[in-house]
């Protein structure tokens, strides 16, 4: 397959064309700078996409947007999060359904944050959204793929969790104070953490390029951990202690408080249903404990 890729770049669309390439498929990434031989150049910002540069492509997976726990969320930058997310979904959706044989198929981006901020609740892909900026925005992300749905393309919404890597991302952040035993459990620690390794995460996007699914598909491990259980199954893996708690303060202050208070002091329970009712999909780490030693090498 030709795959075009936005979001080539971040930590997943890298290990996903890495992967994709060893499977023996063709990656196109999407760019926004003048495009090389094999790429093609967008820019969300300004509505420009030619939808001939899709003629011939099988597939687009599309993860770009703005990382959510960059900055902290000001109006300005709750705006930036909003439209490069929207902007190229909607975008990508428009030229695609302009396409006369264009991409079959559509993987898009989206988020667990759809769920909103539910306690204990066990949440799948039938579960209702929840409330608050972080479910809107999802809700909206997911909208903004319409186009391509009606035009007959398969899309398939990519509910990504808490993606695991060494190389980025919310466990490389938390390393360096759990590698001085500084590490502990946020605030109550009851709050669920669905996680995905990054080998599971590409290894779903690619299975979904050909699987006969479309709409939600959860990206997560099938055994969500509480925070607390996370803290002290990290520390486990690096043999370094875990009983310093982390109050609230901290992080709201660094943070801002609502960032803070959707990353990291809520969460959600959730099940990758779709994927466990797939015969042909097999979880590399479906335990938290043997994915951070692989992850980490311990």
């Amino acid at each position: 397959m030709r795959v075009a890729i936005t979001g080539s770049s971040g930590l997943v669309g890298t290990a996903f064309i890495s992967h994709l390439d060893s499977l023996g498929h063709t990656s196109v990434p999407v760019v926004r700078r003048a495009a090389k031989p094999g790429e093609i150049t967008w820019s969300p910002s300004d509505g420009v996409l030619d939808p001939g540069d899709l003629e011939g492509i099988d597939a687009v997976v599309h993860l770009a947007g703005a990382g959510i726990g960059d900055k902290r969320w000001s109006d300005d930058y709750k705006k930036v999060l909003i439209d490069s997310r929207l902007d190229g979904t909607s975008l990508l959706a428009t030229a695609i359904a302009a396409c006369s044989d264009g991409p079959k198929v559509l993987l898009s981006g989206s988020a667990i944050g759809y769920y909103g901020a539910r306690g204990d609740e066990q949440l799948d892909e039938s579960s209702t959204p929840g409330t608050g900026f972080l479910a809107q925005l999802c809700v909206d992300w997911e909208e903004a793929a319409a186009p391509a749905a009606a035009a007959g393309t398969r899309v398939v919404l990519l509910r990504t969790g808490i993606v695991l890597s060494a190389d980025g991302g919310a466990l490389k952040k938390q390393l360096p104070l759990f590698k001085i035993g500084a590490g502990g459990t946020m605030g109550s620690g009851a709050q669920w953490q669905s996680w995905i390794s990054i080998d599971d995460e590409v290894a779903a996007i690619a299975h979904l390029l050909a699987a006969d699914v479309e709409g939600p598909v959860n990206l997560t491990a099938p055994n969500p951990v509480t925070q607390q259980t996370f803290a002290n199954t990290l520390g486990k893996v690096l043999k370094r202690p875990t009983f310093l708690p982390i109050p609230k303060f901290g992080p709201k202050l660094l943070l801002g408080s609502e960032l803070a208070e959707n990353l990291l002091f809520t969460g959600q329970r959730v099940s990758p249903t779709v994927l466990l009712g797939d015969e042909t999909f097999t979880f590399r780490h479906a335990e938290l404990e043997p994915a951070l030693r692989a992850i980490l090498g311990k």
